[in-house]
Formats: structure tokens, sequence, C-alpha cells
């Protein structure tokens, strides 16, 4: 299947968690999710029981709706998670946090992962000086990641990194906001990023 391209906050009030789909918004307490804590549709409000595989499925279509990732990327990340040492889960999310887009969302300079996806797209993010335009370009510790000149005084991008002071910044990543650029400094530990994500379960599911 595709990358969904639909409505994101119906996405949201279908898992009944901020998965970081509308910034600004969530922190303003407008998004859908603080309006109507429940799911979409006539029957939104309804009780049901999640059998054993759709609470591993439920857990897996998150990580691809925070992430951005369509299944074919999400199996192929798997995959490579499953093929290095140490534990698979822990690997899956380190492999999600390096993508380019993320760490663009992770320095600040971006609301959303989505919106950190398009600015990778358009050519407008620098890795060690050099324009790199694919989101799932995976950044190593100690490169730079820079907005590009052109781009830098952009409302949203000064908009997003004034929000920062907000919500704060990564442990593992350290800014210069006024040049707009910063450096991945190292891989985060587990229980730094925070995410309403069980990789456990997303384990389970590919490993059947």
């Amino acid at each position: 299947m595709a990358r969904y391209r639909g409505p994101v906050e119906k996405i949201e009030r279908r898992f009944g968690v901020s998965l970081g789909l509308k910034g600004e918004r969530r922190l303003a307490g407008k998004s859908a999710l603080d309006k109507r804590p429940y799911g979409p549709g006539q029957h939104g409000q309804r009780r049901t029981k999640i059998s054993e595989y759709g609470t591993q499925l439920r857990e897996k279509q998150k990580a691809k709706f925070m992430y951005g990732l369509s299944e074919k990327q999400m199996r192929s990340l798997f995959a490579e998670a499953k093929r290095r040492t140490g534990n698979t889960g822990t690997n899956l999310v380190m492999l999600l946090e390096q993508r380019l887009d993320n760490v663009v969302y992770r320095m600040g300079f971006a609301t959303t992962r989505r919106f950190a996806r398009q600015l990778v797209n358009h050519g407008h993010v620098m890795v060690d000086g050099k324009r790199v335009d694919i989101p799932s370009y995976r950044v190593k510790p100690g490169q730079k990641v820079e907005i590009h000149e052109k781009v830098k005084k952009n409302t949203q991008i000064v908009r997003a990194i004034e929000l920062t002071n907000q919500t704060g910044l990564a442990a593992w990543v350290d800014i210069d906001q006024d040049k707009a650029f910063g450096i991945f400094t190292r891989l985060p530990e587990r229980e730094e990023v925070v995410i309403p994500v069980e990789e456990r379960l997303i384990v389970e599911l590919y490993s059947k």
C-alpha cells in the first residue's frame, strides 16, 4: 500500500494518541483529538475488543503513520533491524530515528515530520554541505544537517524554531538555531525516544 495522504487527524482519533501529525494545532490544544477523543465515524464511540493480531497490527500502523512510511519501507527497515546485532525492536526504532526527515523534525526545523519530508523532497536540506533530497537518507552520528540558505527565513521554519522553546529539543542533536543547522551527535538511547509505539509487538507481527 502507498503512503497515506488523507486526513491525518482522523488517524490520531482512530488510535486515540497523538502521533505528532499536527504540530502547532496540537500544541495549542486545537487538534481534533483534543476536541473529540474517540474514534472517527458514527460508531467511533463504541468499545470493541481487539485480538492479539489486531493489537500487533495497530502498533505497526502507528509507527508507519508517525514516520510517514509505506508498507514496503516498513518491511525493509524491519529486515535491516533483524540483520543487525542486538534487540530487533530497538534497532528498528534507531533506524526510524536516523531518517533524514525525522532528524530535521527532531532538530526543530519543522513542526511535523510531513513538513520535514517536504523540505527534504524540495532540496532545502543539506547534509555535510551537500544537498540531499531523499527523506529516507540515513544520517550518521557526527553529520551536520542544515537548512539551505535560501529558505532559512521561511515563516514556517522560523515558527518551528520558535516552538522548540516550548517543546524542547532531542538530547541527541546539537542545534544552532540562528544559523539553522545542527549536528546529529549520537544515536539515542531507546528510553530517550518517547513515542506511543510498542516496537516489541511490531517484531512479533513481522516474525510470524
